[in-house]
């Protein structure tokens, strides 16, 4: 038997403010999905984007610390092109929500750019630039 790669799961403090966040972002969660202790939505390729309250985590494992410091891990979103990474990143950061790296055209040929989900988790916006395809 070998292990294969089926789901990114996600511990949040409030599951309606990050089904909201991820639904802008184009997650299909299902209705009713920021009413519950755990939400999936599909991604392509059969794999499943998991978010658990902080609550049902800890009713499973009640010794689990606390999180504490800077995210150390991000998801990576593919843009249809540059325009898009800055529209998306002007979207959020006007609803409210933390832009951490406004987008730039990078050195690695892409535009880049970070904001920050209600649990403080970067989502990487990005596009490769016309000079890199």
């Amino acid at each position: 038997m070998t292990p294969r790669f089926d789901a990114i799961g996600l511990v949040v403090a409030d599951m309606a403010a990050s089904v909201a966040f991820y639904r802008r972002l184009g997650f299909a969660f299902p209705e009713g999905a920021e009413r519950q202790p755990h939400a999936e939505a599909p991604l392509p390729g059969g794999t499943r984007l998991l978010l658990d309250t902080e609550e049902a985590v800890r009713s499973f494992h009640p010794g689990r610390p606390a999180p504490s410091g800077g995210s150390r891990a991000a998801l990576a979103l593919l843009c249809d092109g540059p325009a898009e990474v800055d529209a998306v990143y002007e979207e959020l950061v006007g609803a409210g929500y933390h832009g951490e790296l406004k987008p730039w055209d990078a050195f690695w040929g892409q535009r880049y750019a970070v904001v920050h989900d209600p649990d403080g988790n970067a989502v990487d916006l990005f596009a490769p630039t016309p000079s890199a395809q």
